[in-house]
């Protein structure tokens, strides 16, 4: 059917008819390079019928990733597709614009780019574009000549300074070397000198050493006798020994018995003083308080949920949940925990909503269970909006705007009664260290949550 097409109807293919079956020329480097970057850069803009299939997927690469991953396959389809090449070549003449208008009319400009020459004169293929892409590769390599002479005479100009550098430090070398040389004769002169006096006093010592040798005889003789002495007084002083140590045995029974006696009555004491407070506090009829110490402090220091600004917090110490166990047991404890620090080590996969509930929630069970006072204390860094109600005996406060969390424990430690038991759970050893000056017990976050987990 094309054969008996007009050749006015397709003139896209005439153009491909005519064109030349030469070989194709070897481009240099640079130009090959050219030609790629060029082609990469105009393939997108052709229609997508006219994108031959295998360079469809090329075509979809990104900018920065077409050249570099489908040069091989451009270059291929450059070569064996000669109406692609024009295609491409009529975009890239016409983005080169004045330049690309000279190289299509047979004109290499003589300021131009060998390289940007050379790469249009073979897609655009005007009259002479062998010459043109030859004189390219004369200039390429001229360029890469002049640059390796210009390289080799750099590098001769180095080594005659390095040369001349290492003439210069050889001969300071040598000056040293002699300086060094006339030091080391006047200490061989010296060494000498000394190695003469030092013979005469050997043979002084050697002199010295028989009469001590004659002198020491004697003296062992005498250490002997002293020997026998010493001995005889350490059986002695063993025998007297063993009689003081059954004496002391004897005195430690009299002591344990005593201090029995001691205990017994010290239990009286506290029995006695115990009924005794009872006693008073029917006699003054003192019913329990309806605000604690932390609600005091909780109102001059702190936010409480659903106040316009609230808060969060921190702190670090021991971990045995036993141990946590055995301070709750403490008449009339204080449980303060630093919020934020216990959830993020125990919940952290959950959202800050959960992490707060979840804590609360476990922290009311321990109320329940141990009857203790108990406060939680979260950082304010953020507004928090909309908490349930909190359980019984469970205190919760947010540390107020441009305060942390942190600070509003150490207050909350600060306004107790001295001898009040105070724990605080909290992993931050500053915060631990704080609160441990004020005769608070630290415990560490994982403590309660090991004591959470048993819940």
């Amino acid at each position: 059917m094309s054969e008996l097409l007009p050749s006015g109807d397709r003139p896209e293919e005439a153009a491909v008819q005519d064109a030349e079956f030469a070989p194709e020329p070897v481009l240099p480097e640079p130009v090959r390079q050219r030609v790629i970057a060029l082609a990469a850069a105009a393939l997108p803009a052709l229609p997508a019928d006219e994108i031959p299939l295998p360079m469809r997927r090329v075509a979809r690469f990104a900018p920065n990733r077409r050249a570099r991953l489908g040069g091989r396959e451009i270059a291929a389809q450059l070569t064996a597709d000669p109406l692609f090449r024009q295609r491409i070549s009529g975009r890239v003449v016409e983005d080169a614009r004045d330049l690309g208008t000279a190289i299509a009319s047979g004109v290499a400009p003589g300021a131009a780019d060998p390289v940007e020459v050379a790469a249009l004169a073979y897609l655009a293929r005007p009259d002479g574009w062998r010459e043109l892409i030859e004189d390219a590769g004369h200039a390429v390599q001229a360029e890469a000549d002049s640059a390796a002479i210009a390289h080799q005479v750099r590098d001769a100009e180095h080594r005659a300074v390095r040369a001349e550098h290492d003439r210069t430090v050889a001969k300071v070398e040598a000056d040293k070397l002699r300086d060094e040389l006339a030091r080391v004769r006047e200490e061989l002169g010296q060494v000498r000198e000394e190695a003469r006096s030092a013979g005469k006093a050997l043979r002084e010592a050697q002199a010295a050493q028989k009469r001590a040798s004659d002198l020491l005889a004697t003296e062992k003789g005498r250490a002997s006798r002293v020997t026998a002495d010493h001995d005889a007084e350490v059986r002695r002083l063993k025998t007297r020994l063993a009689e003081a140590e059954a004496l002391a045995a004897t005195g430690k029974a009299a002591a344990k018995d005593a201090r029995a006696a001691d205990d017994a009555r010290l239990w009286l004491l506290i029995e006695t003083i115990g009924q005794a407070a009872s006693g008073l506090r029917r006699e003054l009829a003192l019913n329990p308080a309806d605000r604690m110490p932390a609600d005091l402090v909780a109102d001059a220091a702190a936010d409480r949920p659903g106040s316009p600004e609230r808060s969060q917090a921190r702190a670090q110490d021991t971990d045995d949940p036993g141990r946590l166990d055995q301070l709750l047991a403490l008449p009339r404890a204080h449980l303060i925990v630093d919020g934020y620090n216990v959830t993020k080590r125990g919940f952290a996969e959950m959202s800050l909503e959960q992490q707060r509930k979840r804590l609360i929630t476990g922290l009311g069970g321990i109320a329940a269970q141990t009857g203790d006072e108990v406060t939680v204390v979260f950082d304010g860094a953020e507004r928090v909006h909309g908490l349930p109600p909190a359980p019984r005996n469970v205190r919760v406060l947010f540390s107020r705007k441009g305060d942390t969390a942190d600070e509003l424990i150490r207050q909350l430690v600060r306004g107790e009664p001295a001898g009040r038991p105070i724990v605080v759970i909290s992993s931050d050893r500053e915060v631990a260290d704080g609160v441990r000056r004020h005769g608070a017990y630290p415990m560490g976050a994982d403590s309660l949550l090991r004591r959470l987990s048993r819940s």
